[in-house]
Parts: C-alpha cells; sequence; structure tokens
C-alpha cells in the first residue's frame, strides 16, 4: 500500500524583535488549536531569520524556545550570521555564485533575510512557504457602534486550503497597518496640503483614499465581516504591471522552484513585497479570506496574554515616537518609489518623478511645522538621491533574479540527483 506523501509546509520569520518568542507561542497554540499539530498528512517547520542589530538583541532573544512549545512543531531551523556566511561559502565553494553575488542574494537588508529563510526552505524540501511578521497576530477585530469584536484567525489552514492552485496567497491585515496618525487639520496644514504629500510620497496601495478612510477610523483598519464569512479566495488582478501582495500572511508554492521570485528592495529602503509583486504577471496569485492583526504601534501585546480591548485607541500625532514612525515610513517608501516608477511606468518615469518634487517643495514646509520637525525636509534629499540611483538599483533587482534562477537551478538538479541516488 503506498504511503501517503507528507505536505511539507515552511513558516517563516524575519524578525529583529524580543517580543518574537511570545508570538511564535501565539502561532504555535493557534496551530495547535485548528488541528494542523496533529494532522499527521502535515509536517510544520520553522525558519527564523534573526536580526541581532534590530533591538541589540542576543541569540538566545530568539532560539530559547521552551521546549514544550517545540514538541508541537516537527524542525526548526534558525538563520543568523553563521548560517548565512555558510550558505554564500557553500554557493561559491561550489561556485554556483561569485562570493559578490552571493552576498547580493543574502547579504544585508530584509530582503535578504526573507531570501535566506526562502532559500532554506527549498534546501530542505517545503512544499509551501508561509511568512509571518512578529508584531502581526492570528486575530481580527470589527467595530459596532459601541464596541470591538474580536475573532481569532486560522491563518496557516486558510492557506493551505487555496496555496496547491496558486503560485501565491496572501491574507488581510486589520489593526495598526499604516504608520499615517489621524491628523486634526488647521490652518498650518490642511486637507488639501497633506493630500498632495501623500500622493507625492505613496504608491498604488498606499493611496490617499486608503488612508483617509484609516485616518477617520483614528489609525485603526478593521476586518471587513463579508471577508471573515466568506470561504472563496480572490484571484487578485494585476494594476500597472503588478499584482500587489503583502509581504506577511503570505504563502509561496515551493513544488516548482522555477516560479519562485526572491526579494528585494533598494538599500536601507522597504518594498519588498511591492518589488516582487512586479515579478507575478503570469503567476496565479490568490486573496483569501483571513485576517491578521497588525499591532504597528507595538501598544498592544497584552491581546497575546488574551486581553481584548472592547476599544481602540486612536493614533494622534501627539509623541515624538508616532511622529519619528511616520518620517520613517515616509523615508522608506520616498526611497523605493523611484524603482517602482522605473518598473511600472518607464515611459513616464521624467514626468512623475518632476511632479513628485514639485508636490514636496510645495507641501513640506508646513509639514515640518505640523509635525515640529525639521527632519521631514530630508524626504526631498531621499528622493534626488534614489532617483539618481535608480539604474543601478533596477540593475541590482534585475541581477539578483538571474542569481536566484542560477540558485533554483542548482537546488533542482541536486535534488533530481538525490532522487536518482535513492531510486536506483
Amino acid at each position: 500500500m503506498e504511503k501517503q506523501q507528507t505536505i511539507q509546509v515552511g513558516i517563516g520569520f524575519a524578525t529583529g524583535r524580543k517580543s518574537f518568542r511570545k508570538v511564535l507561542k501565539t502561532y504555535i497554540y493557534n496551530w495547535m488549536e485548528s488541528g494542523l499539530v496533529k494532522d499527521q498528512s502535515v509536517q510544520l517547520n520553522l525558519f527564523v531569520a534573526y536580526d541581532l542589530n534590530y533591538q541589540k538583541s542576543k541569540v538566545t532573544d530568539f532560539t530559547r524556545i521552551k521546549a514544550d512549545l517545540l514538541k508541537l512543531v516537527d524542525q526548526v531551523h534558525f538563520i543568523g550570521e553563521p548560517e548565512i556566511t555558510a550558505t554564500i561559502a557553500d554557493l561559491t565553494g561550489r561556485k554556483v555564485l561569485s562570493a559578490t553575488e552571493a552576498r547580493q542574494v543574502f547579504g544585508l537588508g530584509y530582503a535578504s533575510m526573507r531570501n535566506s529563510v526562502l532559500y532554506q526552505a527549498m534546501k530542505h524540501g517545503m512544499d509551501y512557504l508561509i511568512f509571518l511578521d512578529d508584531d502581526e497576530y492570528p486575530l481580527a477585530v470589527t467595530k459596532t457602534k459601541s464596541t470591538a469584536i474580536w475573532s481569532g484567525q486560522h491563518i496557516l489552514s486558510c492557506h493551505l486550503k487555496a496555496i496547491g492552485g496558486a503560485d501565491i496567497t496572501y491574507g488581510h491585515h486589520c489593526g495598526y497597518i499604516s504608520p499615517i496618525p489621524s491628523v486634526t487639520f488647521n490652518e498650518t496644514l490642511d486637507e488639501s496640503t497633506f493630500r498632495t504629500f501623500i500622493e507625492s510620497i505613496s504608491n498604488d496601495i498606499v493611496n490617499w483614499e486608503t488612508i483617509r478612510t484609516v485616518m477617520a477610523n483614528g489609525g485603526v483598519t478593521y476586518a471587513d465581516t463579508s471577508v471573515l464569512t466568506s470561504e472563496i479566495a480572490q484571484e487578485v488582478e494585476e494594476v500597472n504591471h503588478a499584482k500587489f501582495i503583502s509581504g506577511s500572511n503570505l504563502c509561496i508554492n515551493l513544488t516548482r522552484p522555477e516560479r519562485v521570485f526572491p526579494f528585494y528592495n533598494p538599500p536601507n529602503a522597504r518594498g519588498e513585497d511591492t518589488f516582487l509583486s512586479t515579478c507575478l504577471g503570469e503567476r496565479t496569485v490568490l486573496r483569501i479570506p483571513c485576517y491578521a492583526f497588525h499591532d504597528g504601534f507595538a501598544t498592544y501585546n497584552h491581546l497575546l496574554d488574551g486581553v481584548l480591548p472592547t476599544h481602540l485607541h486612536r493614533i494622534e500625532a501627539n509623541s515624538e515616537a508616532i511622529i519619528n514612525r511616520f518620517l520613517k515610513a515616509c523615508i522608506g517608501w520616498i526611497r523605493y518609489k523611484p524603482l517602482l516608477l522605473k518598473i511600472t511606468a518607464p515611459d513616464q518615469y521624467d514626468v512623475k518623478i518632476a511632479q513628485m518634487r514639485q508636490g514636496l517643495e510645495q507641501t513640506l514646509p508646513a509639514v515640518c511645522e505640523f509635525f515640529g520637525n525639521p527632519d521631514f525636509m530630508k524626504i526631498k534629499k531621499e528622493l534626488d538621491a534614489y532617483d539618481r540611483k535608480v539604474k543601478a538599483h533596477a540593475q541590482a533587482f534585475d541581477d539578483i533574479k538571474r542569481y536566484w534562477s542560477t540558485i533554483t537551478q542548482d537546488l533542482k538538479d541536486n535534488n533530481l540527483a538525490d532522487t536518482d541516488g535513492q531510486t536506483s
């Protein structure tokens, strides 16, 4: 009698937060409650890439996981600097890539951490890999007139139901998704000026209509009950040369490695999910009906202890921490927007960059005054710098995709060799 094939599921985290282990505990118990832990047809394998510099942490902040939790998953792989160095040495030693090429794929930055997780998952024979974030929880929150209503979400189960018929599945997000605080307009900063500012730095996902709705809710995005009660995954249509996805609550089908793309972001920028989106024109991408609660301001850790608030507080621009987070987000957006325009609107690139510059020149003085922070003026300098480097960044993105193709071919060749050896 032929033995039933076990589905190998990888769960990937690219993390730097010391709160990671608490988030992981919640997810593991969530998998147990959903029945996946006891399901003999599924094996759950953790892949954790960690950054010790983000919060000046130590290795044990990520690796010291209690034994009673570890026994609920099948394998755990930790990916730190030594493991990344070993990967680069292996690829260069076998002449798959040069040292410079390997460091471009697996070197510094958030996209590189994701690539390390992706590579290790493929190397260890995972069928599927789901990325989860260390500041997102398996919960959804909706709102009535008087109170918040919470529901648990079986994120992993929902992905596994849909990923077999897709290249990528991704879910919804609620909570504090946007880093933009609620703004009470006045004579210093009116709505028209702020809209021009947001439109100058934003993309097809971070746009004014979305932001205005979130601001009206005090910075909170509430789950859509029609999504929560649905069992249907929706195919994602291509918009402006991209099938937009999210970087977490994201599942990648690894059963055909040649269809998998790497992550990339310009140096010191983000947007690795956005740039992956630009590669997916010929891929099947499904959006599935499940939510993750994004704790973007790290103020709701008590959710992981079972404390469900009846009201979510407004995020006002009334503290240095909130304003600085908004500033960092703006700089992150502006750093990757030139490359995004170069990819999605090459014929209009110069015109759109000129419009961005004009919009920033018109609005930045008012934005600086309103938020009481002159550092917002740096946004235009960042635009100028990343505009100058856009051709180099576009070439780097193309190079990494080419190097990744070489890597996946190497994995495929090695797997075929192993299979042939076992067969004989």
